[in-house]
């Protein structure tokens, strides 16, 4: 099987910065594992976005969209649950 690669958009790489310092090791953890695949059990599907998906880290969201014909994730945001869904 293939494993996909992971690009972080520059927005969520400045919110993972921003994070409390023992939380990040579990929510890149997480991240890691999508690459070899990219639907776990837990992950679902974001309304409005063809490609996007959410990815639950204990408090933390991951949302992020994949790009199969690429073989590539794009992680495009890393916040609280209380923040996650704001535009």
């Amino acid at each position: 099987m293939d494993t996909y690669r992971i690009e972080w958009k520059p927005s969520a790489l400045r919110e993972l910065k921003r994070l409390d310092r023992q939380v990040v090791p579990r929510i890149v953890a997480a991240i890691e594992q999508l690459t070899a695949n990219p639907f776990p059990s837990g992950v679902r599907k974001m309304q409005g976005g063809e490609h996007s998906y959410r990815l639950r880290a204990g408090d933390y969201r991951v949302v992020y969209e994949v790009s199969q014909s690429r073989l590539l994730i794009e992680v495009a945001r890393v916040r609280h649950r209380k923040d996650a869904y704001r535009r």
